[in-house]
């Protein structure tokens, strides 16, 4: 069974410090969640956010993890992590945000080491994608798909974007099915088009990507949590665009 949760970097306007994040974390039980991954927030101690998790009947399924800090104190990383019960522990983008072949050369050499690290310790590592990922190497193939080829589902997981997926002019659904074990948590964001030129995010439902062919493709993947996110809201409450998608997902059958 899939759940819903929520992407904690659609609200990270509201979790600079401490007092707010623990006031976000409320707001969102209140919605009825129950998962959440850990993104975007000012810093914490993980004994601080497992009793916050729990003094909420919050579950922490996924985070993004400051790429520095998985590299440097993997072992850390870990033991916070399972502090705060959360077995996946994830990065945002390649470091600095772009990737040529001697970036993703680096990456690579970077990363598989602590991957396989955080594999030994019983955690999950997950990189998640935007865009460029889906541009093509000196060799021809995409970046996207020279990662799963060089690290494997044991070493890797990929926190899919629904969004960045289609603004690359991907078939999200498609690209979903290539990820079978790969992709127990992926993101949900709907893409609106403005005019001919622009794109712009929104609640999922609101747009024209196609969820019920990505929530199909979610199912027979295995993934086991939908984490709706929005990075900008365009000036709307983002606990209101939340529950905009909360309400889409659980009229097509999805559950907290």
């Amino acid at each position: 069974m899939m759940i819903i949760g929520a992407q904690l970097y659609t609200v990270r306007d509201f979790a600079k410090n401490l007092t707010d994040f623990e006031e976000t974390l409320k707001k969102i039980a209140a919605l009825g969640c129950k998962a959440v991954q850990v993104s975007g927030t000012c810093e914490f101690e993980a004994e601080w956010l497992n009793e916050k998790l729990k003094e909420n009947g919050l579950l922490c399924v996924l985070t993004h993890t400051k790429p520095a800090e998985i590299l440097k104190n993997t072992e850390k990383v870990c033991r916070d992590h399972e502090i705060f019960g959360c077995s996946n522990i994830g990065i945002g983008a390649v470091p600095g945000g772009r990737l040529n072949d001697e970036i993703y050369e680096k990456f690579k050499a970077d990363f598989m080491p602590a991957a396989e690290k955080i594999r030994k310790a019983g955690y999950r590592f997950f990189y998640h994608n935007h865009a460029f990922e889906f541009s093509k190497s000196a060799d021809g193939n995409r970046f996207f798909e020279k990662m799963l080829a060089d690290f494997p589902p044991e070493l890797m997981s990929v926190t899919f974007d629904t969004y960045w997926a289609q603004f690359a002019g991907a078939d999200p659904a498609k690209v979903l099915l290539s990820l079978k074990d790969r992709a127990q948590c992926i993101h949900l964001k709907d893409m609106c088009a403005m005019d001919t030129n622009t794109n712009r995010m929104a609640p999922v439902g609101q747009g024209n990507i196609n969820f019920d062919a990505v929530l199909a493709a979610a199912e027979q993947v295995g993934t086991e949590y939908l984490l709706v996110e929005q990075d900008d809201c365009y000036g709307e409450d983002p606990f209101v665009c939340l529950q905009k998608s909360f309400d889409y997902l659980k009229s097509m059958g999805m559950e907290f």
